[in-house]
């Protein structure tokens, strides 16, 4: 395979899922990471919990980029200690403007006990409706399942579980090694 038709070959497999509800916020991750056709590994750690375990995240996208995009966020908390959405937006303002960081091929959902954002390297910081937001390659089919789920009586883990369960019969790129981290929320 030339070196050209290689680098068409894009990373693909991740759904990263975020629901709040019952005084929780989940944040969920498949595990798989694809290229082109193949499966590379099927258990990725997508998700992890961030600063001080305060607040929790996942990201779709470069490995690397979002790693890097992570340890930026972490630093941006420390700085903005209890203030989610300031550190995000600095984020974001370095992530377009920094020429390094504007090469970065990644997008994250964050959450702490008050928020849920989502940010993307075009300086978007996205609080999403209902609490409910998706992203990667079977971030939509996560969300559409997920917010046909909020109003049954189920808590917020359970929505998370059934909603990527189904993305991942849906998304080639999405599987069913599902982790996920929660926090306490105050809304």
């Amino acid at each position: 395979m030339s070196e050209q038709a290689y680098s068409k070959d894009v990373w693909h497999g991740t759904t990263i899922l975020t629901v709040r509800k019952g005084g929780r916020v989940v944040v969920a991750g498949d595990g798989q990471v694809s290229l082109g056709a193949t499966v590379i590994k099927a258990n990725a750690r997508k998700v992890r919990s961030l600063g001080k375990g305060d607040v929790i995240g996942g990201f779709a996208g470069a490995t690397a980029d979002a790693f890097t995009l992570f340890e930026r966020l972490e630093g941006k908390l420390e700085q903005y200690p209890g203030q989610l959405l300031r550190a995000c937006v600095e984020l974001a303002k370095d992530w377009r403007t920094d020429r390094f960081l504007r090469r970065l091929e990644a997008m994250m959902i964050v959450a702490d006990a008050e928020k849920s954002l989502v940010l993307t390297g075009t300086g978007d910081v996205l609080e999403p409706e209902g609490g409910i937001m998706g992203i990667g390659s079977g971030g939509n089919y996560a969300l559409a399942a997920a917010k046909a789920l909020a109003d049954m009586p189920v808590s917020a883990e359970e929505i998370a579980r059934k909603a990527m369960a189904i993305a991942a019969e849906i998304c080639v790129y999405t599987n069913t090694n599902v982790v996920i981290e929660s926090l306490e929320s105050r809304t």
